[in-house]
């Protein structure tokens, strides 16, 4: 442990910015409309629920990060609890899913410079490739320079985000919060299930944790700043896009840019692109990171190809990782384009199987923290947490259930390969004859 963290160089203010940009990341582009849409004001609800939430989870993975800093993060909580089969399926089911959040998280950037520009469908695709390959480039540089870039990105969308809303509250307008359930109160639930991805991100960073220079102390710092920091903001934007939108806010794919233009006057579309895509650059720069370094450390623990394992201590670059998931994120939004499928299931699919890494990871908190330590507390209350997440999800299970086989039939076809490698040693060294084994002995001697 203390080696990693010698070599780590990130620091409390990286490690928030970070967080920030995972977390905050694109759920603020274009989630208060959805989930308006499923909702009405009763959404701010579900924001303040997800807020709350969020805390304990996040300081269980804080706690989890800062005792056992390692590249596996998930997967490497689940393997020192429960074993390998556990911990690989973990990291399949969220290095898998990275590739297809990536997609809806480019394109709901790439939407407002379409919106900018006057494009279409063309112009988004082509600039969400273009976001996709830019965060690619930036951490095969390195990780260090990506939490510079992180450090300014997070800043930057901090203070947009403040001043939109800002100057659109001297706007807003109570009624707009009549009829508060228009949907009904069920509908809670289902404007929950989509905010789930405004909240992915907390498990993010423990992949990262080994690059903190005190990751003991830095770590639970930083994760403690970011929730104050992005609870705050998602409300606060939330609460402008039901008052000042009213029922326009479930119409619109941009809300962001309507309360930009109706603080500022006039037509606010190329601000808005510019937060669009500092958000997007954030959020998808942590996760490419994070996955990035968890494929390594997969491929060094056997649960991937060992070509991999490139990268996986503490201040190396995993390149052929980020490749392969690079690759994916193209492919995948190639498949979404040619097939005109909206963002909406691959947000549901990428939340099923956050949720089912947040289940395993929180069982394993409960096994590995010390008894009455403040990060075991923040895990017991997060396991509630998880429960209701899990009712939210419902059939978007289903995509980390099929990864889950996927994994354990890998582990199974390694295990074979290894058994009929040994045999076949075992046969060769059977084959060898009396004075051809006296050699070798005697060359070792």
């Amino acid at each position: 442990m203390s080696d990693a963290t010698s070599r780590g160089r990130m620091t409390f203010g990286h490690g928030t910015a970070m967080y920030v940009g995972a977390v905050l990341g694109t759920g603020v582009i274009a989630l208060p409309a959805l989930a308006a849409e499923a909702a009405g004001p009763a959404s701010l609800l579900a924001w303040l629920a997800l807020v709350l939430l969020s805390a304990p989870l996040a300081g269980t993975f804080a706690a989890l990060g800062a005792r056992h800093p390692d590249a596996g993060g998930v997967s490497t909580y689940a393997r020192l609890a429960f074993g390998e089969r556990v911990a690989a399926v973990v990291g399949w089911c969220f290095y898998f899913a990275v590739p297809l959040g990536a997609v809806p998280a480019a394109m709901f950037g790439a939407a407002y410079v379409s919106a900018a520009v006057g494009g279409g469908t063309t112009t988004t695709a082509l600039t969400a490739a273009a976001l996709m390959a830019l965060v690619t480039a930036a951490n095969a540089v390195g990780l260090q320079l990506s939490s510079r870039v992180q450090l300014v990105l997070a800043g930057l969308l901090v203070v947009l985000l403040l001043v939109s809303v800002g100057l659109s509250l001297p706007h807003a307008d109570m009624a707009n919060l009549r009829p508060f359930a228009p949907h009904g109160w069920s509908a809670i639930g289902a404007a929950g299930a989509l905010l789930v991805w405004s909240f992915a991100g907390w498990e993010a960073i423990t992949h990262l944790a080994g690059e903190f220079r005190h990751p003991q102390r830095d770590l639970p710092r930083a994760t403690a700043a970011a929730v104050v920091l992005v609870g705050a903001l998602y409300l606060l934007v939330a609460f402008a896009t039901i008052t000042v939108l009213g029922p326009g806010a479930a119409r619109t794919e941009a809300p962001l840019g309507e309360l930009m233009a109706m603080g500022l006057g006039g037509n606010a579309r190329w601000l808005a692109a510019g937060a669009a895509v500092l958000l997007t650059l954030g959020a998808m720069n942590a996760y490419y990171a994070g996955a990035a370094k968890l494929g390594a450390a997969l491929g060094r623990d056997g649960a991937l190809p060992a070509v991999l394992a490139e990268g996986s201590v503490a201040g190396g670059v995993p390149r052929r990782s980020l490749a392969v998931h690079a690759t994916l994120s193209f492919c995948a939004l190639a498949v979404v384009v040619a097939a005109g499928v909206g963002p909406r299931p691959l947000v549901l699919l990428t939340t099923g199987s956050f949720v089912a890494v947040y289940a395993v990871g929180v069982a394993a908190a409960l096994r590995l923290l010390p008894r009455r330590s403040v990060g075991r507390a923040a895990a017991m209350t997060a396991m509630v947490a998880v429960a209701a997440l899990l009712v939210m999800s419902g059939p978007y299970l289903l995509w980390p259930l099929g990864v889950t086989g996927a994994a354990l039939l890998y582990l199974r076809l390694g295990k074979r390969r290894a058994v009929r490698a040994d045999e076949e040693r075992s046969e060769h060294g059977a084959e060898e004859r009396p004075g051809e084994r006296l050699d070798s002995v005697a060359e070792l001697s």
